[in-house]
């Protein structure tokens, strides 16, 4: 089940939070509960992916995209996600939540998730590809930087990395080849 009240609480704790830029980091805490876990008693990975909502939700508040969507009538929607898997969260265990804009296109934001235990160490990190839609489709982010008051700023330079991981997606066939 997807985590409302987990959700609620957490844009309740950020609805007082400073307004960040549009590449600053939005950091939130959290902790593994026994219903995010697998039966190797550790978070489970597509459950991750749900728990990156909670800091990604956040930080289109505090930069003011979520404002900006209730004006505009506008959506939010993912439309690709790589993933690292590298340290086990383990049931009850605290980790911090880090989530930021990388860079945009004409038309998808990236945004740069991890989440960092403790110790230090990042347990996973995630590269979304989101839009913003409306009824017609995809908002162009030209569009959707003007709306947030920040008309003809360029977008930080696209890391090699994730140009990378975009041209293995352009290679990708699809629909998907099924087999007979």
């Amino acid at each position: 089940m997807y985590p409302f009240i987990r959700m609620a609480h957490g844009l309740w704790r950020a609805r007082n939070i400073p307004d960040l830029g549009p590449t600053e980091t939005y950091i939130s805490q959290h902790r593994c509960w026994p219903w995010d876990i697998d039966m190797w008693l550790e978070l489970n990975n597509g459950r991750t992916l749900t728990l990156l909502d909670l800091g990604r939700i956040p930080l289109a508040k505090a930069t003011g995209l979520l404002a900006a969507g209730r004006r505009e009538g506008w959506g939010l929607t993912m439309a690709g996600v790589v993933v690292r898997y590298r340290r086990r969260v383990r049931a009850f265990e605290k980790f911090e939540m880090r989530s930021r804009l990388l860079c945009w296109d004409a038309r998808f934001m990236y945004i740069e998730q991890g989440m960092w235990k403790m110790n230090g160490e990042c347990a996973n990190h995630a590269v979304y590809r989101s839009a913003v839609t409306d009824r017609t489709g995809i908002v162009p982010t030209d569009r959707v930087i003007e709306a947030l008051g920040l008309e003809g700023m360029p977008s930080p330079e696209m890391p090699d990395w994730v140009a990378h991981w975009l041209e293995a997606e352009d290679k990708r066939p699809w629909p998907p080849m099924q087999d007979a």
